[in-house]
């Protein structure tokens, strides 16, 4: 059987659509708290920008190129860009919706107010003027446009506003304003009342005072609008003598990429529109059109800025590890066993503290780390950096090609070289994605590595909202592993073979493909198989294929997709056995963590790669086995077992594509897994007395051998 057929497999830009789709569920769900409903909205809104920047840019450019098709589904990229258009359009068309008719008169009745520039009065008045006078009117540029005044050039994402203006004589013409980015786009106006929040954005003050901005025009209209640019970098490795600086260079081009999208207010004259279209040379299905603040994702600002904690999730403090504070004691404890975290359930701090003791005990002598998505404010890097300054041999490695991070990550570069430590940045033509600490420390008997393994990055502030699995270790199989990875990024030795660990883009492909056909063999063999897998996206059609052929012998697959499926399950006689299941809720679900009956035994795996063709052939990734008893059994119960009871924010994948949220039947408790795993992280208990349905049932009693055993 032909398992290649384009009909077997989803397309990737229209999965994560129905991604964001999902996001937006729960800005739509009346059962969130109402400030977090807003903070989805943002986030929909975000996507969809880097959507645009990355996905859509190169798809346009694959067009223009007259490229086929390009992945397992069939469709060229003309095609894709219909659809695309399609679907997104009717979700920022639901985006607005959502705001207007559910978000705004919520907001309203809890005094929580956004407010148009023409209907204030009395003191909001007054401010926004007096604003407008000392802040914003003389750091602005009107331009009249004319063959002496060309159009400005717009950045990538800049809010600006268009106006139709009309001389003393003459035919109209058009201004051009930028909204300027050193402001606040949000302003929260003087409180009139005690417990009540008003708010305008800095486009509305700017809207509202146009006619004196072009002075000696007639403002006919106006519309603000917003361009998104391709921001792909464009970086010959081969080529550059300097990464460091070449990738610094491509940051300031990507400011000036080609639109690849018009989003503009619903109200412009179509005149306008079409002038805006001419400029930036785009279709019209590339015009979105906004039915209120053009950017949403500034809405943000009124969940950071409104102090009512009942309108958010109930606030949980990140339970801390009970681990000794001597490094003495604390190494002695890796030595003893593994440990576990889970993040943000359990706190980052432990991570944190593993580098900051590394850094000021003397016994360590070396550390090596790599570093992803660090952020603005790095503990780790400061960590890293004492290390240096108290004469430890540092090695870090940077990825300076994390995309829309680069900046962060070159200014932790460039800092870390000038506290002497020596600094990398990984393999030409392969980013840097796997989540690696390693130590090395003189014991009382002899030199010893100590390691952390994770599934995210070392970012103290994401692992807020991040879920993510760390596993500290003191194994010295896995730990001369690690220290194998660090000397291929560092000196690209070539290493053949790995102890334990699973490496991209050496061994982890042929590795994931023998267990998912290790399944199989047991299946055909009468022994059951079983896979449940977790991971953010699932693309690559060589581990798909080999999922199908899976599921043809027998064996029961759960996968656990947060984002991007390419796989259809359902299927008759090619999918029948494979369940795809999308967890979005308070917490943004990161770890990878996969399980393998393997004929009772069962093995449980976690790392840093989803199975998509990026992570499993372009990037440097690293699969690791948790081998602790205990740890596994954890890791399968209170993680992957979890998920799939899920009947609050778990959705279901149907053959045909859509997702249809899980819900209880009469035999199942009402589980939401993150608000099970806050309790267990409390040590309250939960309540999984309820079986489960009796479809599970049966595939649970298949597992049954592997859990008992493993």
């Amino acid at each position: 059987m032909d398992l290649s057929r384009p009909e077997y497999y989803i397309n990737r830009e229209l999965s994560w659509l129905d991604f964001n789709s999902r996001v937006l569920e729960e800005a739509q769900d009346h059962a969130n708290p109402l400030l977090e409903r807003v903070k989805f909205l943002a986030i929909v809104a975000n996507n969809l920008d880097e959507f645009f920047e990355v996905r859509v840019a190169g798809l346009q450019q694959l067009h223009a190129d007259n490229s086929p098709a390009t992945g397992p589904d069939g469709l060229t990229p003309n095609e894709q860009l219909r659809q695309i258009a399609d679907k997104a359009h009717t979700l920022v068309r639901a985006q607005y919706s959502c705001w207007n008719e559910e978000l705004l008169p919520a907001l309203a009745q809890e005094r929580i107010h956004l407010w148009e520039a023409r209907r204030l009065k009395g003191a909001h008045l007054t401010f926004i003027k007096k604003y407008w006078k000392e802040e914003l009117e003389p750091i602005l540029t009107p331009i009249a446009i004319d063959p002496s005044h060309p159009f400005p050039r717009v950045l990538n994402k800049s809010l600006c506003i268009a106006a139709l203006l009309q001389p003393g004589r003459g035919q109209p013409v058009l201004g051009v304003v930028t909204v300027p980015r050193v402001l606040p786009r949000i302003l929260h106006l003087p409180e009139l009342e005690a417990g009540s929040y008003h708010f305008i954005t800095l486009v509305g003050i700017v809207n509202f005072h146009l006619g004196e901005l072009f002075n000696g025009y007639q403002v006919l209209a106006s519309a603000p609008f917003r361009v998104t640019r391709n921001s792909e970098l464009y970086v010959n490795e081969e080529e550059a003598d300097n990464l460091l600086e070449e990738i610094t260079q491509q940051l300031e081009n990507r400011r000036k990429g080609d639109v690849v999208r018009l989003e503009i207010e619903a109200t412009a004259p179509d005149q306008v529109v079409q002038l805006l279209r001419e400029e930036f040379k785009l279709d019209p299905e590339d015009v979105y059109l906004a039915e209120g603040p053009v950017n949403l994702n500034r809405v943000m600002t009124i969940y950071s800025e409104v102090k009512r904690a009942d309108l958010k999730y109930p606030s949980f403090t990140p339970v801390e590890r009970n681990l000794p504070e001597s490094p003495d004691a604390f190494f002695k404890t890796l030595r003893n066993g593994d440990i576990l975290l889970h993040h943000p359930y359990e706190s980052f701090s432990t991570v944190i503290d593993f580098i900051n003791m590394a850094a000021v005990d003397p016994k360590v002598l070396a550390i090596k780390q790599t570093l992803y998505r660090t952020g603005d404010d790095s503990q780790v890097v400061q960590a890293l950096i004492r290390a240096a300054e108290n004469n430890k041999e540092v090695t870090v490695l940077v990825e300076l090609k994390a995309r829309f991070d680069e900046a962060f990550n070159i200014a932790w570069a460039k800092q870390l070289e000038e506290s002497g430590v020596h600094v990398v940045y990984g393999l030409m033509g392969l980013k840097t994605h796997c989540k690696l600490s390693l130590l090395v420390r003189r014991d009382r008997d002899s030199l010893r590595r100590y390691a952390h393994l994770g599934t995210g990055n070392y970012n103290h502030s994401t692992a807020r909202f991040y879920t993510d699995l760390g596993l500290l270790t003191a194994r010295e199989d896995i730990t001369a592993d690690v220290a194998q990875v660090f000397n291929l990024l560092t000196a690209r030795s070539k290493v053949k073979n790995f102890q334990k660990l699973l490496v991209a883009p050496s061994t982890l492909m042929a590795g994931l493909l023998e267990l998912i056909e290790r399944e199989r063999q047991h299946a055909l063999a009468g022994r059951g198989g079983a896979i449940i897998a977790k991971m953010n996206g699932l693309m690559d059609p060589e581990v798909i294929r080999a999922l199908y052929q899976a599921s043809q012998a027998g064996v029961e697959i759960d996968l656990i997709v947060r984002g991007i499926c390419c796989l259809r399950p359902g299927l008759p006689h090619i999918s029948e056995h494979i369940r795809v299941y999308s967890i979005i809720g308070r917490y943004l679900e990161h770890s990878r963590a996969y399980f393998f009956a393997n004929g009772g035994t069962g093995e449980v795996w976690a790392g840093s790669a989803d199975w998509m063709n990026r992570n499993l052939r372009g990037r440097v990734e690293v699969i690791f086995p948790v081998e602790d008893p205990v740890l596994k059994e954890r890791v399968f119960h209170d993680l992957l077992e979890l998920c799939l009871r899920d009947r609050v924010k778990a959705r279901s994948l149907q053959p045909d594509g859509t997702y249809v949220r899980r819900r209880p039947g009469p035999d199942e408790p009402a589980l939401c897994m993150q608000d099970a795993l806050m309790d267990l992280a409390l040590g309250r208990k939960i309540n999984l007395s309820a079986p489960p349905s009796s479809r599970t049932r049966k595939k649970r009693a298949k597992k049954s051998s592997a859990r008992t055993k493993s």
